[in-house]
């Protein structure tokens, strides 16, 4: 047994059920919160009041905890918006704007990075694998070979459009040594998945609330060298975006520059204290690992099947295909899973016909397989006798992945 899955079983997490008829989101965030993260945002809070200023401080240090950076070489800005907000403050404020950035797309988070790049002005390589394999170090060796003006490389940690969990150690292995630069877009793995600073080099990272700590929508935030942080003065093209002036501001007066989503920061702070008596990255991931098992597993035993193969499952959250069977149609099928209390996703695939289940949030064992029970029902209900998917779907991924 692995120490993450020792340690998830040594700790007791209460999952509870949503409150008043609300379903479980089988989604890569926002997800299912607990009750106290919820209640957390029943009081107001004063934007520049010392109070507040405290709780972002304390927010900041909990997750610079989290890094695994013991030498204090990181810091952590929190950007308000949504995750894509983010990411394009991360590219913005630390890619200067004679910059080049190489990014490897497996799916839509990497395209819509590539885009980002394009839109604000900085130059691009793109490389784009296609929904089933993750890009390489020996890739990005020969990309950086063959380019010497690459500045950066951009990395999707978790790519939720197919549900991959891309390998980021070899990535930055490849990067630093041919002496370039990483940036991760570690939206949907961050806190579950293990991404150690004196492991794995980067210059920034980010994620953002309502994703693994189990926070609500709000604000991403972007953890990064304080030598990065300091050189990034004067690149972004934006002024609400500017990571450079956000940490500047931040460490000065303890508050942010523009009206900070007070009761989203509130529910922040106890989804973070809950992480950390989960067992922090080790029993979060466990726990999500144990819940895509118990999910694969079931789909499995009904007929299903999974895009990737096992060793490119991630444990945020697993694609299938759709049923070759006539009777399935997905709207359906998503409306029948809804009135059983389950919030699926609907594919993000080009190549064939897919949805999505995922395995984060407020969610335990248990409740996937009764997640399994409800398809199963769903199923008898639609008139599918058989849930595998069309033949032409597994030979494009035979052929793909030959």
């Amino acid at each position: 047994m692995s120490d993450s899955a020792k340690l998830a079983n040594e700790v007791e997490i209460k999952i509870e059920a949503p409150r008043l008829g609300e379903p479980f989101l089988l989604t890569p965030g926002p997800l299912t919160t607990s009750y106290d993260v919820k209640k957390a945002m029943l009081r107001d809070w004063g934007s520049w009041d010392a109070d507040f200023s405290a709780m972002t401080a304390d927010m900041r240090k909990r997750l610079l905890a989290l890094t695994g950076d013991t030498k204090g070489e990181l810091d952590c800005v929190p950007i308000q918006g949504s995750g894509t907000f983010a990411v394009e403050a991360m590219i913005g404020s630390f890619v200067p704007k004679d910059g080049k950035v190489l990014v490897f797309a497996n799916g839509a988070y990497g395209k819509c990075a590539a885009e980002t790049v394009e839109y604000i002005g900085r130059d691009l390589v793109f490389i784009d694998k296609g929904d089933y394999f993750p890009p390489r170090g020996d890739e990005v060796t020969a990309a950086l070979e063959a380019d010497p003006s690459i500045t950066h490389v951009l990395a999707i940690h978790c790519e939720t459009s197919s549900g991959i969990l891309n390998p980021v150690e070899e990535i930055s292995e490849a990067v630093y040594a041919a002496g370039r630069k990483l940036l991760v877009d570690s939206m949907s793995a961050f806190g579950a998945v293990k991404l150690n600073y004196e492991e794995i080099r980067y210059e920034a990272m980010v994620s953002s609330a309502n994703k693994c700590i189990e926070g609500v929508p709000g604000f991403g935030f972007v953890i990064a060298r304080k030598e990065e942080l300091e050189a990034a003065k004067g690149n972004c093209h934006s002024l609400s975006m500017d990571v450079h002036a956000q940490w500047a501001t931040m460490n000065k007066t303890g508050q942010w520059r523009f009206t900070p989503p007070t009761h989203v920061v509130a529910a922040f702070l106890e989804a973070l204290k809950a992480h950390e008596l989960e067992g922090g990255v080790a029993g979060r991931g466990a726990r999500y690992e144990k819940n895509r098992d118990v999910m694969v597993d079931g789909m499995r035993e009904l007929g299903f099947e999974t895009l990737l193969r096992d060793r490119w499952l991630s444990p945020i959250i697993v694609t299938f295909f759709c049923p070759a069977d006539t009777n399935f149609v997905f709207s359906k099928f998503y409306d029948l899973m809804k009135g059983k209390g389950f919030i699926i996703y609907p594919g993000k695939l080009t190549v064939v016909d897919s949805f999505r289940v995922g395995c984060i949030g407020q969610m335990d064992e248990h409740v996937m397989r009764n997640v399994v029970m409800a398809a199963k029902e769903t199923l008898l209900e639609m008139g599918v006798a058989d849930a595998s998917p069309p033949e032409t779907a597994l030979k494009e991924r035979a052929k793909l992945a030959a």
